[in-house]
């Protein structure tokens, strides 16, 4: 266990961070598959955005890498197009 008052915040900060974190990215995973599951083509651009959104916070955030990001928002973007 920690002993310094800095080290035992930093690790109520961390929790707190690493549950947010964890939710945020649950529930874009979640709206990711909805988006991959929707077969109306105005439906799914209209999440489209929101989903891109999403996945634009959590790369900036460094939940998720940057390329991964770009590489997610590419397919969504390809799939939502061929409907």
């Amino acid at each position: 266990m920690a002993n310094h008052k800095s080290a035992l915040k930093r690790i109520r900060s961390n929790e707190k961070k690493r549950v947010l974190n964890r939710y945020q990215h649950k529930t874009t995973r979640n709206a990711i598959k909805a988006l991959r599951m929707a077969t109306d083509k105005s439906d799914a651009a209209a999440k489209l955005s929101a989903v891109i959104s999403m996945i634009d916070k959590l790369a900036k955030k460094n939940v998720i890498h940057d390329n991964k990001a770009a590489n997610l928002k590419s397919k969504l973007t390809k799939h939502v197009a061929k409907l």
